[in-house]
């Protein structure tokens, strides 16, 4: 069901998040919603303390259709009420004299989401406030060790957007999709204890797993064919299906 703020849709509830709504009043007719974007904030911490997820401590803008910033909710009250969320990916790219090379990061076990599994040198969700480019900046010196004047280097190459249900609710996230060349002798360090290791792999060997695996983290994996496909690593045909189903578009 619909979730609106101000009287327009900006999420999708399920039936049990809808029967705790409208425990709190917020039934609108046929849908859920608040009247002012000041009443996110507050609602998604009454979400919290009724237990229906766990507090990020981190605040994410919540906006309407245009890009217009409408209020703020708890990181956690995302997928509950099916809001729209930005983040960034970040392709550690080393270019060797024996092919192309991609850090690969592997997520700490005491991390919330999908402990343990692959994911890239860099990536995090955009924080209130806070604009793609400055994300990035960010979330490279916090997650890897990189400068900020190299991260500043990374380029924007794509966005994806998706929506997936999960375990935590109604994933519907935009991804900025960046690259970054690396020099050969860094090494980066996790500075914020989310990842367990880094590793350096070939850029086939990247793809296998990918192929062959759900290794990776599951959101990785739409970014990762991406730049396999930027980087020609697909034959015509195949690049051809994989654009296609990356824009979400159907033959």
């Amino acid at each position: 069901m619909a979730f609106l703020c101000q009287g327009r849709q900006i999420g999708w509830i399920a039936p049990p998040i809808a029967q705790v709504l409208e425990t709190l009043g917020l039934k609108r007719d046929r849908n859920f919603g608040v009247a002012l974007g000041a009443e996110l904030l507050p609602l998604s911490r009454t979400l919290r303390d009724l237990g229906l997820y766990t507090s990020h401590d981190e605040l994410f803008d919540v906006r309407d259709e245009n890009g217009i910033v409408l209020g703020q909710v708890d990181r956690g009250a995302i997928p509950v009420l099916g809001l729209a969320a930005e983040g960034v990916h970040l392709n550690g790219l080393v270019e060797r004299e024996d092919g192309l090379f991609l850090w690969v990061a592997r997520r700490s076990m005491n991390k919330r989401l999908d402990p343990g599994k692959l994911d890239h040198l860099v990536a995090g969700g955009m924080s209130a406030g806070l604009d793609p480019q400055t994300t990035v900046i960010k979330e490279a010196q916090e997650e890897a060790g990189i400068p900020a004047p190299l991260a500043a280097t990374a380029k924007a190459v794509s966005r994806i957007a998706y929506a997936l249900e999960r375990p935590e609710g109604l994933r519907r996230d935009v991804l900025h999709c960046y690259d970054l060349s690396l020099p050969e002798d860094f090494i980066p360090i996790a500075e914020d204890g989310e990842v367990e290791s880094f590793h350096l792999l070939p850029i086939q060997d990247v793809m296998t797993l990918v192929r062959d695996t759900d290794d990776f983290k599951f959101n990785v994996n739409l970014v990762l064919i991406d730049l396999f496909v930027r980087r020609n690593l697909f034959t015509p045909e195949t690049a051809a299906a994989l654009r296609q189903a990356l824009s979400g578009k159907t033959a």
